[in-house]
């Protein structure tokens, strides 16, 4: 069984037991993170979100905080003997352990299952209402003192 889910920008494919590097969360050591926006799950057949699944999580274990591996950014313009500049750069992360992947006891729902859109009668007429104000106000008024003249 595994899931995929989202965190930091990026899609993780996860399974029960894995050992991951995610961009730095804000939690302690040894606290369990749940993380709801899950995108796909397969347990004998594969779920999709549109974008994410409901009742769907995944729980982890946040093992350590730390920084990665130091990278060196070096910019130098040519002809221009002061132009030389070295900087330095570590991505914090946090070491998680995924511990479960969880559904409710009701079958997953994809997020846009529960909200069914406007029939096409429903929006062709709300259109058409819209054309028709949109006329009654674009036609000008005549005035008395136009017949005058």
């Amino acid at each position: 069984m595994y899931a995929i889910i989202e965190t930091g920008g990026k899609q993780l494919k996860v399974e029960v037991g894995q050992e991951i590097f995610v961009e730095k969360l804000e939690i302690n050591p040894d606290e369990i993170y749940t993380f709801e926006k899950v995108l796909a799950i397969n347990d004998a057949s594969l779920k999709l979100g549109n974008p994410y699944l409901k009742g769907v999580n995944v729980k982890a274990k946040a093992i350590k905080q730390g920084k990665g591996k130091k990278i060196v950014i070096y910019k130098y313009k040519q002809k221009n003997g002061s132009s030389h500049r070295k900087q330095g750069h570590r991505q914090p992360y946090t070491k998680l352990i995924i511990e479960s992947i969880a559904m409710d006891a009701t079958k997953p729902k994809i997020a846009s299952e529960t909200e069914k859109p406007a029939s096409k009668e429903t929006k062709a007429k709300a259109t058409t209402k819209t054309v028709k104000e949109v006329e009654k106000v674009a036609k000008p008024k005549k005035d008395d003192k136009s017949k005058d003249v």
